[in-house]
């Protein structure tokens, strides 16, 4: 029987509800989507897409750095924008995390609106 084990790291953002950061099933970890939130302030850095974006990204390597993983690890990630005139600034800071030879599957969706109206949010799969 393989026991989920729960992941949390206080070098990303605490969740504002009833779920975790990550939860690491056998080999998999599943994380949930991280907005612009300063795990050490708390607060939103919605200034420019491109701080955003890369506080997320850098929100999800400490998750994975909790886990034991690197962005080597990742196998899927799902980005949710609100407005996809930003993909090619996202897709550009999110490209810079990942090695293009071992570049994870993913999706991009726009959608109407994310948590606390951020512009980006982006949740991944890794596996050891």
């Amino acid at each position: 029987m393989t026991i989920k084990k729960i992941i949390s790291t206080q070098n990303a953002p605490a969740p504002i509800g009833p779920y975790s950061q990550a939860i690491l099933l056998g080999n998999t970890l599943y994380t949930s989507g991280q907005i612009a939130i300063d795990p050490k302030s708390g607060e939103l850095v919605i200034d420019t897409i491109e701080n955003e974006t890369s506080l997320v990204m850098n929100n999800l390597k400490s998750i994975l750095e909790a886990a034991n993983m690197n962005f080597d690890n990742v196998i899927k990630t799902t980005i949710f924008i609100s407005d996809m005139n930003n993909f090619g600034i996202v897709n550009s800071i999110y490209g810079k995390y990942f090695k293009d030879n071992i570049a994870p599957v993913r999706e991009t969706v726009e959608v109407a609106n994310l948590p606390k109206f951020v512009n980006v949010e982006i949740s991944l799969i890794a596996s050891l």
